[in-house]
């Protein structure tokens, strides 16, 4: 054992994982050698389309064997029907013992589980959302689940930390040549940012639409130099299970005062000014940020920059009246969305890649002025939890919280002081997800609490009329008491996840539940 950065006891060896690279500090370790890459491979002129049969067969014709790594993306979030359709196929063909490398894991997903029991499926690197994630904690799989950000993802592909060997691309349209395109056709999703790195360095890449059109598809999202194969199923996904999760404003005043006291912070940072960027996200605190925001900007006579992320229709309307000048969206959010980024060459669809990898020449986090995230639970060291709940229960992926925290100038986390009657500020967070030298402020239903490090902040918000500060031990110790005594948590020895810093050294292990 051995400790890191941020006081966490890492196992020199992870088995299924294996030989860990400690954390250091948020900034602390820096690429070397060169960008993994795919076999080469070419097409012959006399080849002008690439349509197989069936998903059996573009399996067969792909080389996929057992012991492979295959990946998906989750921008058709838990409307996704393409994971367990592969799956099936490949349980169907005999594959076992795959690595499945997916964006995320969402509800739907839930199918997989009886693949993982008969051992078609033996490890999983990617957000397990859910009744996954449940099965994870419960010692369901023999081998750690790897967490990685939106960012540490790409990046962990490029480094050659993970091969691809085929991946089976979503594809709301495609033609018969391996074009796709995310924004028509009636599976439509939007930005397809998460496949881009998938299609670039996958061994095979197969494209599955429901929305075969013919050659060439315009516009292109991922083209036809990545897919191997194109195959036509009946249906990719349900578009309505895209709006999973909160996407619209909250109503519940306790969460509004928390949202109204964020928008205060930012108004008194030296970021509010004409040029502001930021990212709010799909929940309803970071979008009645965004409302509160809106009213600010128009008060003030201020236009921002650009928005960035997973973009919602409320961040669509800052576009369309002005107060945006342009949207860089990796993840459409809901339908709204859908529609601009088809519509608007001002709403830009980008890579994960573009948006989050620490290890390019400059990823999109880094022009962040503000970024509104949650988080499960935060502690003194303003450490903040977003991959388990209070009990320990692994429910919950990293997305994007450690990229946009590390890049932007105010990272804010917005969240109430309890959940119930669970304390989301506490002296010691169950698993340390994003550091606290990253995050520069908390903002609960009482006041605006500030990394000590962030005297500025201090010094803005002491000006500001109705804008209480708290200190983080006055907080912790406000929801203590209000919570009461909390039950401990009754943890195995066995390691079930291992969570990555965006660099891919290991700033947490999760450990399982005892039954």
């Amino acid at each position: 054992m051995a400790i890191n950065a941020v006081g966490r006891e890492i196992p020199d060896f992870i088995e299924g994982y294996g030989k860990t690279k400690l954390f250091q500090g948020a900034f602390a370790r820096k690429p070397e050698g060169n960008i993994a890459g795919p076999k080469l491979r070419c097409v012959n002129s006399d080849r002008t389309d690439k349509r197989v049969s069936g998903v059996k067969e573009a399996i067969i014709a792909s080389g996929l064997k057992s012991g492979m790594t295959v990946s998906f993306h989750h921008h058709m979030r838990n409307g996704d029907y393409v994971v367990n359709m592969v799956i099936d196929a490949c349980a169907e063909l005999g594959i076992k013992d795959l690595t499945l490398f997916p964006t995320a894991l969402f509800g739907v997903h839930k199918h997989l589980i009886d693949h993982i029991k008969s051992g078609v499926i033996t490890k999983i690197m990617g957000s397990v959302n859910g009744p996954i994630g449940q099965l994870v904690s419960e010692g369901g799989m023999d081998v750690p689940v790897v967490l990685r950000s939106h960012g540490g993802r790409p990046r962990a592909v490029m480094a050659g930390d993970v091969h691809i060997d085929v991946a089976f691309i979503a594809a709301p349209t495609a033609d018969q040549y391996g074009n796709i395109c995310g924004t028509q056709g009636p599976s439509a999703c939007g930005s397809l940012g998460y496949a881009f790195t998938d299609a670039q360095y996958a061994d095979c890449v197969v494209a599955i639409t429901d929305n075969l059109q013919p050659f060439p598809v315009s516009p292109v999202s991922i083209s036809q130099v990545y897919a191997d194969y194109v195959v036509e199923v009946q249906s990719i996904g349900d578009p309505a299970g895209i709006v999973s999760g909160t996407t619209k404003v909250t109503r519940d005043p306790l969460r509004l005062l928390i949202s109204r006291y964020a928008s205060l912070l930012i108004e008194a940072s030296p970021y509010f000014k004409d040029g502001i960027s930021f990212q709010t996200g799909a929940g309803g605190i970071p979008l009645a940020v965004t409302a509160f925001m809106k009213q600010a900007m128009i008060k003030k006579g201020i236009k921002g920059s650009f928005g960035l992320g997973g973009i919602t229709g409320y961040f669509v309307e800052l576009l369309r009246e002005g107060l945006v000048e342009k949207l860089m969206d990796v993840q459409s959010f809901d339908l709204d969305a859908v529609r601009s980024i088809g519509e608007n060459p001002n709403h830009i669809e980008i890579s994960a890649d573009w948006y989050a990898n620490p290890w390019n020449n400059g990823a999109a986090v880094n022009m962040l002025d503000v970024v509104i995230l949650g988080a499960t639970e935060v502690d003194t060291s303003f450490n903040a939890n977003v991959n388990t709940e209070a009990d320990g229960a692994l429910l919950h992926g990293t997305g994007g919280h450690q990229d946009t925290a590390a890049g932007a100038k105010l990272t804010i986390i917005a969240q109430p002081l309890l959940r119930g009657r669970i304390p989301c500020v506490t002296d010691k967070v169950v698993t340390v997800t994003t550091p606290g030298e990253v995050v520069d402020a908390v903002v609960t239903e009482y006041g605006v609490t500030i990394n000590p490090k962030r005297k500025d902040l201090i010094d803005a918000c002491a000006a500001v009329k109705g804008l209480p500060v708290v200190s983080m031990e006055e907080l912790a110790a406000r929801a203590a008491k209000m919570s009461g005594p909390t039950d401990d948590i009754k943890m195995t020895d066995k390691i079930v996840g291992v969570v990555e810093w965006r660099d891919g050294t290991v700033i947490d292990v999760v450990r399982g539940l005892k039954k």
